[in-house]
C-alpha cells in the first residue's frame, strides 16, 4: 500500500486530534505522513486548508485521511462539504451523543486551554514543570519534600524526557536524580535521597541498548563502554532492589507507558480527577 496522508485538523493546537488519531492509526500497518494543521479558527482558514488537502489527494491519487476536532459549526461545515478526504469528525461523533445523553447542550469552546488564567490546573502543571526543570539530573537537592516522584537510574536511561512529561501531562512534581559509580561503590543511595525513599522510583534499560544512546553522546569513552555500561545497569538494579524502590525499563516501553505505570504505583490519586 502507498503512503497516505493523514490530517490532524483543529481549532486548537491539534494535540487531541493527533493524539486520539494516532491511537486509532497504530492499529493499522499502513504508512503515513502527518501533517498537523492547528488553529482553523474560520471559514478562510478552513478554505485553505481544504485546498491543501485536496491537492495532496490529486498528487497521491488517493484521498487523505483527515482526524479534525473542530468546534465552530461553520468552519465544521466547509470542511464537511468541500473536503475531499476522508473526515473523521472526532467531536461530532462524541458530543452529539453525550448531549443527547445528558440532556444539555455542549459549550463549543475551542481548545482545551481556553481561559488557563482561571485554571488551577494550567497553573499547577506550570509550576510542576518549573519543579521538574530545576531538580533535572540532581542539579538541587532543595525541596525534595515536596517532590510527588523521584525517579533514579544510570545516565541516560529516559529520566529527564519522563520527569518532564508527568509535569507537563500531569501536573506532578517529579524529580530525577542519576546513579553513579561513587554510589555503587558505596552501596548506598546518594544521601539527599534518603529521607524520601518512598518516592523513589527507578528505571532500568538495557545495557546494549544504553551503550548505543551513550555513544551518540560520548563516543569511544569508558561512559559508553558495553562493560561499564553493563556494570553500571547491574549494580542499579541491584541496589534497587535491595532498598525495596519499584522499577521498571525504558528499553521497550514508550514514556507514556512509564509515566501511566509511575501514577499506578506512586500516585494512583492522578488517574482519577
Amino acid at each position: 500500500m502507498n503512503a497516505r496522508t493523514v490530517y490532524f485538523v483543529s481549532d486548537g493546537t491539534g494535540i487531541t486530534a493527533e493524539t486520539f488519531g494516532n491511537s486509532i492509526l497504530a492499529q493499522f500497518s499502513i504508512k503515513a505522513r502527518h501533517v498537523r494543521r492547528p488553529f482553523i479558527d474560520s471559514a478562510d482558514k478552513a478554505h485553505a486548508v481544504v485546498a491543501e488537502i485536496n491537492e495532496a489527494g490529486e498528487k497521491e491519487g488517493q484521498r487523505p485521511i483527515v482526524f479534525a476536532t473542530l468546534v465552530d459549526r461553520d468552519v465544521l461545515k466547509v470542511v464537511r462539504e468541500h473536503c475531499q478526504g476522508r473526515v473523521m469528525d472526532m467531536f461530532g461523533t462524541f458530543i452529539e451523543p453525550l448531549e443527547d445523553e445528558f440532556g444539555i447542550k455542549s459549550n463549543h469552546r475551542v481548545g482545551r486551554f481556553s481561559d488557563v488564567a482561571e485554571s488551577q490546573e494550567y497553573h499547577d502543571r506550570i509550576e510542576a514543570i518549573n519543579f521538574s526543570l530545576a531538580h533535572d539530573d540532581g542539579q538541587s537537592s532543595k525541596n525534595l519534600d515536596t517532590a510527588d516522584v523521584i525517579l533514579v537510574g544510570v545516565s541516560r536511561c529516559g529520566k529527564t524526557p519522563t520527569s518532564l512529561y508527568l509535569a507537563m501531562q500531569h501536573g506532578i512534581k517529579a524529580a530525577n536524580y542519576p546513579l553513579i559509580p561513587e554510589d555503587f561503590e558505596r552501596r548506598k543511595l546518594p544521601a539527599p535521597l534518603l529521607p524520601h525513599k518512598r518516592k523513589c522510583f527507578g528505571l532500568t534499560i538495557d545495557p546494549e541498548r544504553l551503550a548505543s544512546i551513550r555513544n551518540e553522546r560520548r563516543p569511544g569513552s569508558k561512559y559508553a563502554d558495553t562493560l561499564n555500561c553493563r556494570y553500571e545497569v547491574n549494580e542499579a538494579e541491584a541496589m534497587m532492589k535491595r532498598e525495596g524502590i519499584a522499577w521498571l525499563s525504558s528499553t521497550h516501553k514508550s514514556i507514556e507507558e512509564i509515566a501511566t505505570t509511575i501514577l499506578r504505583d506512586i500516585r494512583p490519586d492522578r488517574l482519577m480527577y
